[in-house]
């Protein structure tokens, strides 16, 4: 046969798995299917500390704001953390004294209290 000569009309070049070209009938070849196309998306969350880094990298701040995000964020997490802790003794101390202020306040508006009054200005009047 000579190659030179057009194919027949009824006959469709194929693609071999070697890579190389023929003809083929195409009521003989097998009927593809087209294949279900599938998305698979993924949905990434930036974690809270991150936002200000990449709206720095997005804006056009440059490295500066990023190392900046990077190297005082978690520092002033823990400053803010500190501070809190300090907040919360301060308060219980507070309550604490308040309870102390009450107990004393209450014990001397009795009649115990007023008696302790009369005995701590009569000591008074004896020594002055």
């Amino acid at each position: 046969m000579d190659s030179n000569l057009p194919a027949p009309r009824s006959l469709t070049v194929v693609q071999l798995p070697d890579g190389s070209y023929t003809y083929a009938d195409p009521t003989y070849l097998p009927v593809q299917q087209p294949a279900p196309q599938q998305i698979v998306q993924h949905i990434h969350h930036a974690p809270p500390d991150r936002t200000v880094q990449r709206l720095a990298l997005g804006s056009g701040v440059g490295a500066g704001a990023v190392a900046a995000g990077v190297y005082f964020g978690p520092l002033l997490v823990g400053v803010l953390t500190a501070i809190a802790a300090n907040l919360a003794m301060l308060a219980f101390l507070a309550a604490v004294m308040a309870w102390g202020v009450v107990t004393v306040v209450k014990s001397l508006g009795s009649g115990e209290g007023e008696a302790a009054s009369k005995s701590v200005s009569r000591a008074r009047r004896r020594r002055g």
